[in-house]
Parts: C-alpha cells; sequence; structure tokens
C-alpha cells in the first residue's frame, strides 16, 4: 500500500530570484566599470555606452534591457505572427536553379520527398529555360506542392507555362497555390530593365481564378544582396508593394483581393535578433499600410518568405555556411516567416549538390521537428530587447518609407538614385568594417586556411545583372585575394621575424598569422637572422612594445634586403619601417600591398 503524498499549494507568484539579494542598475553599473577598467576604460566612462553599439540603421543597441524598455502598448498581432498551437510550421521552400531540366527534376522530386514544403524556381536566363518548365515539373504534384516561381524578365511566359502544366494535368485552378512571381521593380534595379507594372493586371486576369496564387513578389533580397541596412530593406520593400497595390487596384482588384496577392521576400542573417526585428517590424509596417488603404482585419497580414543571406556566404571554407545559415533559419523561425529557404552551404561556389540541398532540408528539420520552434507563436515576444528593437526597427524604417514616397515613390526613387543612397549608408560602413575586420568572417577574414580544398561545383548560370544594384558577397574582396594568391607558384609568404622570448612575441605572432594568412600567403617565421633563408622579401617584426624599443633598430639591419618590412603594432617612429599591422588596420590594403611587393599577379574577375 503506497502512502499518498498530497501536492504542495502552487505558489501565486513565482520568485526567480527570490533567495537572492534585490540588485539595482546602479550596482550593476558600479561592477561592470570595475571590469572594464581593468580592460583600460577610463575612469568615469560609462559602462553602458562602453558596451553599446550602433548597427548600420542607426539603432543603439545596449548591454542591458530592462522592463522599462519595453514599449508601452503590447505588440500587434501582426507583429507577432500566426504560428503557434494547432498553427501549421513553416512552409519549407526549396530553390531551385539548375539549368537542366533532368536535373532540376531529380532535384525536385529529391526535395520533395525529403522535406520541402514548395518550391522556389529559378527560370530564365538564371536558371531553367521557360520551355523546359513542364519537364522539370514532370514529378511533381501541383495540388500538393506550391510552386514559387522567380523569372524576371520571363515572368509572363513562365507565369503560362505554369498554369498551362497544371490545366493539362487537370489540376483545378483552386488547388494551385505558389507565386507568380512578378516583381517588375525588382527586375529594373537588379537588370535596368524597364518596370512593366502593367504585368500585374495582366497576371491578375489570367489567374482570376486561382485565389491561392499570389501574382507579385516583392523581393527585398535585392537590395540586401546590395549592400542595404535592414530598415532600409524593409522601406524599401513596403513603398514597391505599395507600388504593386496601387497596380493591381488599378486592373480592378479590391484592396482586400490586392493584399492577398502581393508576398514579400526578406533575407535572414546570422545577425538573429536584427533578423527576428526586421521581420517582426515588416509585419507591424505593411499591417499599418493596409490599414490606411481601408482592407479588413483578415487582409492586413504580410505573407514573408525569408530566405537565408546569399551576401553572408561565403566560397572560401564554405562548411562554415552550415553553421550561417542554421541562425538565419532560426531567426526566421522566431520572426514567424511563413514560407523560409535555407540556402545550401556550397551556394556561393556553383550549382548545389545533392548533398549540400540535403543538408539545406534537414536544417528546417531539426529546428522544425526536433526543437519544436513551429510549436510557438513569436518565441522571441516578450523579450524587452527583441520588442523594443523592433519597436526601434519599426521606426527607422517607417521614416525611410516615408522619404522614398515623398520622392514619388519606389520606382522614380529607384531611377532617381534615392534607393542606391539608403542602400550604400550600410553597404559603405559594412565594406570598410569587413576590410578593418571589425566584422569577422570566420573561415575567410579571420582563421583562413590557405591550402584548402575548394569545393568543385558545376558553374551557376550568371544572375542578371546591369541595374543600379548589383549584388556582393561581404567575404568578396578577401576572397579575391586569396585566389590571386593560390594562383602563385610557389605560395607567396611572409616571414615573421620574432623578436624576445615567446611571452614576448607569441601574441602578436599569432596576430600576424591570421592576417596574412587570410590573404592566402604562408607564413614562415624565426628570428631576424633566419631571413635570409626563408625564401621571401617581406617581413613582419613581431614582439612587445618593451623589445621594439630596445630590439628593433638592430633587428632590421639584419632584414636589409627586405623590399617590404611591417611591424606587429601601434604606428610608432621606429626608423626604416613601412607599415604597421595592429587591430583595426586596413587588413585588405595591407594584403594587397604584401601581394604587390612579391611581384604577385593581380586578380581578374572572370
Amino acid at each position: 500500500m503506497s502512502a499518498v503524498v498530497p501536492e504542495p499549494d502552487a505558489p501565486t507568484h513565482l520568485e526567480l530570484a527570490g533567495g537572492f539579494p534585490p540588485a539595482t542598475q546602479d550596482e550593476w553599473r558600479a561592477l561592470v566599470a570595475a571590469v572594464l577598467a581593468r580592460s583600460g576604460l577610463p575612469q568615469g566612462s560609462d559602462p553602458v555606452d562602453a558596451l553599446s553599439s550602433t548597427t548600420y540603421d542607426d539603432i543603439r543597441l545596449r548591454p542591458l534591457y530592462t522592463a522599462e524598455d519595453a514599449p508601452a502598448a503590447p505588440p500587434a498581432p501582426a507583429t507577432r505572427g500566426v504560428r503557434g498551437g494547432d498553427v501549421a510550421g513553416w512552409d519549407v521552400r526549396q530553390r531551385l536553379a539548375d539549368p537542366d531540366a533532368t536535373r532540376a527534376a531529380a532535384s525536385a522530386v529529391a526535395d520533395l520527398e525529403g522535406g520541402a514544403t514548395s518550391l522556389w524556381l529559378v527560370v530564365g536566363d538564371a536558371g531553367l529555360p521557360v520551355a523546359d518548365l513542364p519537364a522539370a515539373l514532370e514529378g511533381v504534384y501541383l495540388d500538393l506542392a506550391p510552386i514559387a516561381l522567380d523569372a524576371g524578365a520571363d515572368t509572363a511566359a513562365a507565369s503560362a507555362a505554369l498554369l498551362g502544366v497544371a490545366a493539362d494535368r487537370g489540376v483545378a485552378p483552386g488547388e494551385l497555390r505558389g507565386a507568380l512571381g512578378a516583381d517588375p521593380i525588382g527586375l529594373r534595379a537588379r537588370t535596368g530593365d524597364d518596370a512593366d507594372l502593367g504585368l500585374l493586371a495582366e497576371l491578375a486576369d489570367r489567374a482570376s481564378a486561382c485565389p491561392d496564387l499570389r501574382l507579385a513578389t516583392v523581393d527585398a533580397t535585392t537590395y540586401h544582396d546590395a549592400g542595404a541596412g535592414d530598415a532600409a530593406e524593409v522601406a524599401i520593400a513596403t513603398s514597391i508593394g505599395v507600388a504593386y497595390l496601387r497596380a493591381l487596384t488599378a486592373a480592378g482588384l479590391s484592396i482586400d483581393r490586392a493584399l492577398d496577392a502581393v508576398e514579400f521576400r526578406f533575407a535572414v542573417t546570422a545577425e538573429q535578433f536584427a533578423s527576428i526585428a526586421k521581420l517582426r517590424a515588416a509585419r507591424r509596417i505593411w499591417a499599418r499600410v493596409a490599414e490606411l488603404s481601408g482592407a479588413v482585419e483578415d487582409h492586413r497580414r504580410q505573407r514573408q518568405h525569408a530566405v537565408t543571406s546569399a551576401a553572408m556566404l561565403t566560397r572560401r571554407d564554405p562548411w562554415v555556411n552550415i553553421l550561417r545559415t542554421t541562425i538565419g533559419c532560426f531567426a526566421a523561425a522566431c520572426g514567424g516567416a511563413d514560407a523560409i529557404t535555407v540556402l545550401p552551404f556550397d551556394d556561393a561556389t556553383g550549382l548545389s549538390d545533392g548533398f549540400a540541398r540535403r543538408i539545406a532540408r534537414n536544417t528546417h528539420a531539426i529546428l522544425h521537428d526536433e526543437s519544436s520552434l513551429a510549436r510557438v507563436a513569436d518565441p522571441a515576444g516578450g523579450s524587452w530587447y527583441v520588442e523594443s528593437f523592433t519597436e526601434a526597427m519599426a521606426s527607422a524604417a517607417w521614416q525611410q518609407f516615408v522619404s522614398i514616397e515623398r520622392a514619388g515613390g519606389a520606382l522614380r526613387a529607384l531611377d532617381d538614385g534615392v534607393v542606391d543612397e539608403l542602400v550604400a549608408v550600410a553597404r559603405d560602413a559594412r565594406t570598410e568594417d569587413v576590410a578593418h575586420r571589425r566584422v569577422a568572417i570566420i573561415g575567410v577574414s579571420e582563421f583562413a586556411f590557405p591550402d584548402e580544398q575548394a569545393l568543385a561545383r558545376e558553374p551557376a548560370p550568371p544572375r542578371p545583372s546591369g541595374g543600379r544594384l548589383q549584388a556582393r558577397r561581404y567575404a568578396e574582396p578577401f576572397e579575391q585575394l586569396r585566389t590571386r594568391a593560390d594562383a602563385a607558384d610557389p605560395r607567396p609568404a611572409v616571414f615573421l621575424a620574432t623578436l624576445g622570448p615567446v611571452a614576448a612575441h607569441s601574441a602578436r605572432l599569432g596576430f600576424a598569422t591570421n592576417l596574412f594568412q587570410a590573404g592566402g600567403l604562408r607564413v614562415v617565421s624565426g628570428p631576424p637572422e633566419d631571413f635570409a633563408d626563408s625564401g621571401t622579401s617581406v617581413v613582419c617584426l613581431c614582439a612587445s612594445d618593451k623589445l621594439y624599443a630596445k630590439q628593433a633598430p638592430s633587428a632590421i639591419e639584419k632584414l636589409s634586403d627586405a623590399k617590404l618590412v611591417w611591424l606587429a603594432g601601434k604606428p610608432s617612429d621606429i626608423a626604416r619601417v613601412d607599415g604597421y599591422v595592429h587591430t583595426g588596420c586596413d587588413a585588405l590594403d595591407v594584403l594587397r600591398t604584401t601581394l604587390d611587393a612579391l611581384e604577385v599577379p593581380a586578380y581578374e574577375h572572370s
């Protein structure tokens, strides 16, 4: 006979830190200031300012948020999204841009059988020829798997082909789901082609019997890939969305039907909180636009397709991309995206192989099924930091959106250079941060492996270009230097001349090694007298400041044959030193100068 143990009364209030004495922000500041003082923070400095940072959208991020930082009003339903409870999880959308119809068909079936729930099909010059669309969809059940077209200048032809395949197979118009992908303003931004907004009216008429087929896609990744900050990406996308609403309502659609016909595509990066805030802010702003347009509440929700950023991917050490895209997918899920695409880790290298596509699909599976992210609505909601970040993001994006509208709307702002000016703010700042390694790119600008074996992939079709905005990856400048060094035989090298005991030079030896390897350079180290046998004409002195003052002049005498002498440390007045490498220096300039001194042929774009 077992004893019955009574259950304790449930507490009316849970004291998470009940066993600890209360703490104040002033006490926290004092403790942090004491720690930072050991790192050189001047006495009397504000530790909050020392630990704060500013985003490329000029949003100030502090190290500590409390309930006082939460927005006065609770987040609107549009901010939170609709996932959680009995609502199904996100749509796993796999991108397919293979120009070979046979391979594309096999990949489509493998993706859908392996966990994908829809296909993002690139058609036209950047992917599959329009004529091969029926063959590529041979094994796809169009009444089960939504198709999102991305056909650029061939959107009208690709849409007709998709609708024709559905009709030939007897798929009822009401069962066809996905997106026809018309984005005429985005096409102009990428290629310079005319923005034919009349295409939206044509598609509205052609797909009038397909209520679940979206007509327009506002592809904000065009602006992200060109370098735009998060708030600018949202602002530009919102203005383009408004332009498409005007075109669709002018074609005879009601505002509610026009809203239902538009989908937004945003980039998500390894900066997870910024990506979460971006998606939440974008929904909030679009709901406000819909409200001001007179739409009923059920039609105000923004349909979002999030894709892991192509700009953040690297060709070098591409395995790290698996981590980047996992964080991006996590952010998209927490941010409430309706559909999510994880780009394969080898996407920047060429056409992805089956293994890379499987890893991309399984990234969804781990987060969706094993981590249960889809079971919770707005997982980041309620966080004082996220709510404050979302509020600031929405405010910054709304102001930029208004400025675009005042400039005549998205299309005129694009043609007049207003959009490019918005994009350039973050693009130029990020370019400087990458060059100075204030933004680390692991495996490329930091912890590079010069002898790595490059992945062999078939080249992907080049994406259309020629417009005002061109896509660029953050890692490209360093990767171009790596390619330049790789082409030399033997691999160019730098001699790291160490002074004094290991304890005196190890830190700067490690720093210099990391920096020069980021340019594909081999490093050889040893005392200055070993320089003659190093096989190179470029040298970098590595020691402590005290040893430089005592030993650098005599060491430089032993390096008289060097074409270029660097010193690892802050600039000083040591004679016959050509330059200095240190934290925050222009690493790209250092590497270019070094390769020039070694007479390595310049990199030529292919």
